[in-house]
């Protein structure tokens, strides 16, 4: 099974719930916190509740979430890189699960799926034994299949 999904996303308020999704797909360390956890203080908004942490699976999944407030991520002037040069991103990614058997992809298909918008459903393709492509309830949009 490889995972390639190593990602850092913006869940804008819903990062706990995305990561102990995760954590229950994946398996593995979940690590969440909050801004508070840090001694940030109690003026400052979102210091108690924005939350932010990592999911490292047993597959070699990894995800980096956290929420911003707002409709989009901060950056200076309306510009799409923070001072240190880090591309700041309202999009989600497209993340990916190659299984080595049907059966095995199968399975995440199954987890992922669940509350999920099916893009194009989890079966037999011209060029994969199976491949299938949704987007989470939490917007990702993930490609599942078996290499031919």
């Amino acid at each position: 099974m490889a995972v390639h999904a190593v990602a850092h996303l913006n869940f804008r308020g819903e990062a706990r719930e995305a990561l102990e999704f995760y954590r229950a797909v994946f398996g593995g360390e979940i690590r969440i916190a909050t801004y508070g956890d840090f001694g940030m203080p109690k003026d400052v908004p979102g210091a108690d509740r924005v939350v932010f942490g990592q999911v490292t699976g047993d597959n070699g999944f990894q995800v980096m979430a956290y929420d911003v407030p707002g409709t989009t991520a901060p950056a200076p002037s309306g510009e799409t890189t923070r001072e240190n040069g880090t591309t700041i991103t309202t999009e989600k990614f497209f993340l990916s699960v190659s299984g080595d058997s049907v059966d095995e992809a199968g399975e995440f298909w199954k987890k992922l799926s669940e509350d999920a918008k099916i893009i194009e459903p989890f079966g037999p393709s011209r060029w994969a034994p199976a491949f299938g492509m949704l987007q989470d309830r939490f917007g990702v949009t993930w490609i599942l299949q078996v290499a031919a």
